[in-house]
C-alpha cells in the first residue's frame, strides 16, 4: 500500500479518512481541491491542474483524495495500488456537506482551498450529489473493477474508523 486513491461523493469523509491513513502509514496526503483551486478560490487552468496531478501520481507513494477531472480520475486508478471508495447513504453525504458549512462559521475546514466560498462550495456539492446517481452506479464500479484487477479495492459503505465495515471488491 504505497499509492492510495480515496474517492467518493462530496461530504463522505474522504479527507478525514485520508488524514488518518496518512498518520498511520506515514504516506503524504494530497487533497485534489488544493491543486484544483488557486488561493483566490478560482479554478486553476486545466494544464496547470494536469501538470501538478501528473507530478503527484508519478511519485513513489501518496494518498490522494478527491475527484478532479474524469481523465485524472482514471489516471489515478491506473497509478494507484490501493483504491478506497467511500459510499455512504445519500442522506449522510447531504448532512455532512451541510455540517461542514455550519462548522465553517467557526473555522475554515482543513484542506479547503484558501479564498474559496463555503456557500458556493456547499451548493456545488449538493448539486453534484443530486446528479451523482447518474455517475456513481454499477457501470462505474464495473469499470473500476476491470481497471483494478491487480489492486486492492475497498468499498466503504459506512466507516466508524480506519477500514472498519468495509469489504474488498478485488480478489
Amino acid at each position: 500500500m504505497n499509492k492510495i486513491m480515496v474517492f467518493g461523493k462530496p461530504g463522505g469523509g474522504k479527507s478525514t479518512l485520508s488524514k488518518k491513513l496518512s498518520l498511520h502509514t506515514g504516506i503524504k496526503f494530497h487533497s485534489l481541491d488544493l491543486i484544483e483551486y488557486s488561493q483566490n478560490g478560482q479554478r486553476v487552468s486545466t494544464d496547470a491542474y494536469h501538470d501538478k496531478h501528473q507530478q503527484l501520481i508519478s511519485g513513489d507513494n501518496w494518498i490522494i483524495d478527491g475527484f478532479g477531472t474524469i481523465d485524472s480520475f482514471w489516471q489515478r486508478i491506473d497509478a494507484a495500488d490501493t483504491l478506497i471508495y467511500i459510499d455512504l447513504p445519500y442522506f449522510i453525504h447531504y448532512w455532512w456537506v451541510g455540517k461542514r458549512l455550519l462548522k465553517s462559521l467557526r473555522m475554515k475546514p482543513e484542506g479547503w482551498p484558501e479564498g474559496s466560498s463555503m456557500i458556493k462550495g456547499t451548493l456545488a456539492s449538493w448539486k453534484f450529489l443530486r446528479l451523482s446517481p447518474k455517475f456513481w452506479n454499477s457501470d462505474l464500479m464495473n469499470s473500476i473493477r476491470e481497471r483494478a484487477k491487480n489492486k486492492t479495492v475497498y468499498h466503504h459503505y459506512f466507516f466508524y474508523g480506519l477500514f472498519k465495515n468495509s469489504w474488498l471488491l478485488s480478489e
